[in-house]
Parts: C-alpha cells; structure tokens; sequence
C-alpha cells in the first residue's frame, strides 16, 4: 500500500516559509515516502481536493534552490478556523476521508499559532478515531510569538528587514534642519518582538530610533505626546518605532481610535491599522510639528532581497526535522529551535507537544525593556543579532529576482 505525506502553508506568509517546504518536501522524498502532495490553500483547499504533486512542480534541484529563495507561501494559504472537536465533527470526517483517498500516512503543516491549533485538533481527532496518520507541525511566524521555540523561522529575516530600514530612515530624517517626527508602524498584534527589532539600527555608524512602543507595555496617547515634545526639545528630527497592537490600559488598541472600519478574521482577530496615522495626526495637532506616518505593512514579511542566511537555513532545518520526526512515529508535536549558545551562536532541533504551543503568545520580556519604555536593553540585541547574520542572494534575472510560482 502507497505512503503518501502532505504538506500545507496557513496564515500569513514570510521571506523563509517556502524553505521549510523545501526541507519538509526533500526530507520525505529521502525518507521513501511515495509521493508528497502540497494543499493549495491550506486546510481549506485540502477540504475542496485541491492538491498538487509536488515532485511534478518541483521536478530538480533547480527549482528546490529558487523555493528556497522565493518569498511568501508557494502552495497559498488561508485563514480557516476547524471548530471544536465536541461540537462538529464533520469537517473532520471530510478532512480524514481525503486523506484516506490519497494514502496519507504522514500530514505537516507550516505555520504559526492557529496552524498548530489546527495541527493539535487534527492530531487529537486521529487518536480518537484510531487512525494511524502522524501530524506534525512547522514553526512559521514572523511575529514569533510561538512557545517552546527560542524563535521562528521567518523572524529573523523580518527583523533583518526592520533594522535595516530603520536605519535608512534615521538617515533620511536628518537631512533637513527642520523639526519632524516620523511614526513608523510595524506588525505585532499582541506581542513586540517586530517593533522590538527597530532598536537594531542603533550602531557606531547609527544613533538609531528615538523611541520604540511595544505592546507589553500600556499605551498611553497623552503620555506619548508629552515623551514627543520633550524629545523635540533635545533634537530636531525624530523616528519612532510603534507596534500595530499598542494598547491602552483599558484592553483597546491605539488604533481603535481612529475612525477606520475594523472587521474580525475567523480566528477572532482584529484587522490592525492605521495606529501611526492616528499617532501622527494627534502630535501634529498638539505639537504643531510636521509628522510622517509610515507604514511597513506586508513589506516585512516578502521582502526576499534582505532574507537572513541564518533564518532561510533554520527554517528549512526544521522542516527536515518535523519529516524524521513524523517518520519515526511522532504525532501531535511542533518542532521547536532549541538555542544552545550566543557566541558563537549555535541552535538545534527538538520536538515539542502541539498542545504547549497551540492558543499561547510568547513576548517580549519587560525586563528586556528600558526603565523608560522607549528603549530594549543590551538582552534583546544578544538574542536577535544572531538571528539577522548573512544574507542569500536572490537568484537576478535581466536585473531582478526569479521566483518560482504555481501557476
């Protein structure tokens, strides 16, 4: 009888989620798994039979080589919500009858918190049912807010990204002999680790951001106002970095205020935006300085071209690692990075129960975090430096990079 694994990409996407495919998709094809299906679209498209022969799309070495080098999720991804084991067991019964059509014996998804809620209510539902399939998770989030895992892969390369334009900014802000603020906005829903990332770009070539807001810490907008003119008074032109999820001490986002729609995703979510505008538009008004809002948005998570080696390299490590692990018998598990030293830096592998990981945030440390709440201590630079070390080349074609794509 045929063994057949398959692998999906949920939730939002980063510059190394494909290399974790990469290393899922090579692992099994060494392993002696007969074929290795990809879910289009994640759980949902594997719900509607849309499935891909991924040794047909992925035929050589070559394109092995360009997945790894091409951002966002190759198979597509989605934003779907399984309901609770005790109240609806249908969708899991589709789930495991197309499943059973093509021979699966071993089923991994890549992904951040709701992709292993998914990955432990399958896995649950398997054991309740006796099914012999092993269900496995891949770190992916660049929000890295997962648990057990050191870090995710796909944070490192976001951070990377962050320090980076912080520092071109900083830049760009001092060329004029003019007061302004610039209020840049970056992703982070519940936890800071993104924003956290802007105090990289304070370096000897660098005096870096002025102020840094994380969401650990309550948000208050008189406060910052205040913290602005104060600032101004030292120097003329400041960059502020502030996370999307700031909130005030009432449970409300920042963002809440503006008057810009909000809407729920199936998880729950809020949509988060607009937090720096609003920011921008109150210090104008009660400062009189001029003020820049700039949000990154979707750059940080695709931006190929500033990819960490560090981060693309783990990131496809565990995906090997979930497939030995998954081929050895290991079911309901996400493998986590396990950190074994800073300098020189060193990091391995192990799994973890899906069920340690599933609906908890991992933030950042209020100890990591200055007296002030604008700044993060000489800590934090010694757990992310490592992580945003060496670059990989995108493969250039006539002056830009090649992608691989489903077409």
């Amino acid at each position: 009888m045929a063994k057949n694994a398959i692998v999906g990409q949920s939730g939002g996407p980063t510059a190394v989620i494909n290399s974790s495919l990469a290393g899922v998709f090579q692992a099994c094809q060494n392993r002696g798994a007969d074929r290795v299906y990809g879910m289009c679209n994640g759980i949902q498209g594997l719900l509607e039979k849309r499935v891909v022969d991924l040794s047909q799309k992925l035929p050589s070495s070559l394109e092995i080589e360009l997945l790894k080098r091409t951002p966002s999720s190759f198979l597509g991804s989605c934003r779907y919500k399984l309901p609770d084991l005790n109240a609806d067991t249908d969708v899991y019964e589709t789930i495991f009858r197309v499943l059973k059509e093509l021979d699966i014996e071993w089923f991994f998804y890549i992904g951040g918190n709701d992709s292993m809620d998914t990955i432990a209510k399958l896995s649950d539902y398997g054991r309740r049912i006796g099914s012999h399939i092993k269900f496995m998770g891949v770190p992916k989030t660049i929000d890295n807010d997962l648990m057990v895992t050191d870090h995710t892969p796909g944070y490192g390369s976001a951070a990377k990204y962050i320090g980076v334009v912080m520092k071109e900014l900083v830049r760009d802000a001092t060329v004029y002999d003019t007061r302004s603020v610039t209020i840049v906005e970056i992703m982070g829903r519940n936890a800071g680790w993104l924003t956290a990332a802007a105090a990289l770009a304070r370096d000897e070539d660098c005096e870096g951001v002025d102020m840094i807001c994380l969401p650990e810490i309550p948000f208050g907008v008189e406060n910052f106002i205040a913290k602005v003119e104060r600032l101004q008074k030292e120097k003329k032109s400041l960059v502020i970095a502030v996370s999307e999820g700031v909130k005030l001490a009432d449970g409300r986002y920042v963002c809440e205020l503006s008057d810009d729609a909000s809407f729920l995703d199936a998880f729950g979510h809020k949509n988060l935006t607009g937090t720096a505008r609003y920011l921008s538009n109150r210090v104008a008004a009660a400062l009189g300085t001029k003020v820049r809002s700039i949000e990154l948005s979707t750059l940080q998570r695709c931006a190929g071209h500033m990819t960490s080696r560090t981060d693309i390299t783990e990131a496809y490590q565990v995906g090997g690692a979930a497939a030995k692990a998954a081929f050895e018998g290991h079911t309901g598990e996400m493998i986590a990075l396990k950190r074994l030293s800073n300098d020189p830096y060193q990091c391995t592998t192990e799994p973890h129960d899906v069920h340690e990981v599933a609906n908890f945030e991992k933030k950042v440390p209020v100890s990591w975090i200055n007296d002030t709440y604008t700044d993060l201590l000489p800590a934090f630079h010694q757990y992310a430096r490592p992580l945003i070390q060496a670059e990989l080349t995108p493969v250039y074609i006539d002056g830009l990079p090649r992608h691989i794509y489903l077409k």
